[in-house]
């Protein structure tokens, strides 16, 4: 008898937990994510117009830029920008191609870096560079292998800024293609976005993206760049970002005319080599960060297991209200957000792609704690 209800109080704090997993996740839909999910940008009678400087590094690109360089030269932009690319090191046609497009686009500044930085790994070095050239003081980022969703990227972005504005998130999506692996990286990056951006509205911003950021150069400058991070190969997005970021320096803008485009790895190696090098730099955010991040990870991680022990081990009529609950939630705030994120065929296959979600951080987890490499290519 003893021992069967000990079984009982077994079975009781399992559910128990359960709940408590649950009910953790739907404060993070309800108090985070859901102001992506509902957000309105402030409406505006005029456009912004400051002088832009876009900066590109570039690495034995020539193939991509022969490709993607275009869509930011040919930018309707009514004020002054120039697109300056930083080749750095390359080994291929890079410099050539630079110095063709430079006959056909008067905009493009090219700063050719021959050497390299002892002791900066990484892209911080010619990225640093690039800023420093810049002529403008609003510096918006992309990379070689992206081009901006439409000729008003530029302009789209800069709207974000407003009086204090030092900071402005965008999205870098990827390419939709066939296939699984396409929808696999694609949900990442959605729920990468998902996070990012809604705790920047939430007065928590902690990283941005490469591929799709915008901030002042002075910010830049009076933050003494890299130097913090310069040990690190990674960061040059998120870990600067982490670093100056706050609620009052920083906005969002996710007009689907200020995404940019990229091409999504075509295998899985591919794409777990990229991700683990993205994940390697997450053990330098700000503690606050790490545990805002961590406990959403964890419970997210630990949900289906318990979802599946409380049905087999405890009441299912009540695990599957406890189950319902999350599910309604989660749904409105995908549905909503994979909208305004222009991933909205990702949709109809969201429930799958949430449970596929445990077993990418089983296979990622190890990242946090891998030696990056020390090259940027």
């Amino acid at each position: 008898m003893q021992q069967w209800y000990s079984t009982v109080l077994w079975h009781q704090v399992l559910f128990g937990v359960f709940c408590m997993v649950t009910l953790i996740q739907l404060i993070y839909y309800l108090n985070f994510f859901r102001k992506l999910a509902f957000f309105k940008p402030a409406s505006r009678e005029h456009t912004q117009q400051h002088p832009v400087s876009v900066i590109i590094c570039a690495r034995d690109d020539a193939a991509k830029l022969a490709l993607y360089l275009p869509g930011s030269l040919v930018q309707q932009y009514h004020s002054t920008y120039e697109v300056l690319v930083v080749n750095h090191n390359s080994q291929d046609d890079t410099r050539f191609l630079l110095d063709e497009f430079k006959k056909s686009y008067k905009g493009l500044r090219i700063v050719n870096l021959e050497y390299e930085a002892i002791g900066i790994p990484g892209k911080k070095y010619p990225l640093s560079m690039g800023i420093k050239e810049a002529k403008h003081e609003i510096v918006l980022l992309t990379d070689a292998d992206c081009v901006p969703a439409s000729e008003h990227w530029i302009e789209k972005m800069q709207d974000g800024y407003y009086q204090g504005t030092k900071i402005v998130l965008g999205y870098g999506a990827y390419n939709k293609k066939e296939g699984l692996l396409n929808k696999l990286i694609r949900f990442e990056t959605f729920h990468t976005a998902l996070q990012y951006l809604s705790f920047a509205l939430a007065g928590r911003p902690y990283m941005g993206v490469g591929r799709n950021l915008s901030y002042k150069k002075e910010l830049f400058l009076n933050n003494k760049g890299f130097s913090s991070i310069n040990h690190v190969p990674g960061g040059d997005d998120d870990l600067f970002i982490n670093m100056v970021a706050d609620k009052t320096n920083t906005n969002i803008v996710i007009d689907s005319e200020a995404f940019t485009l990229s091409e999504p790895k075509k295998t899985f190696g591919e794409w777990f080599k990229q991700k683990n090098r993205h994940y390697s730099t997450g053990r330098y955010y700000k503690a606050r960060t790490k545990w805002l991040l961590g406990t959403y990870t964890s419970t997210h991680f630990l949900f289906y297991p318990l979802f599946v022990a409380s049905l087999l081990l405890f009441s299912w009529q009540l695990t599957l209200y406890v189950f319902a609950a999350r599910l309604l939630v989660q749904s409105v705030i995908f549905f909503k957000s994979m909208r305004k994120l222009n991933e909205k065929d990702l949709f109809a296959w969201w429930w799958l792609l949430d449970i596929w979600m445990f077993f990418y951080y089983i296979i990622f987890m190890p990242s946090l704690w891998k030696k990056s490499r020390k090259t940027w290519r």
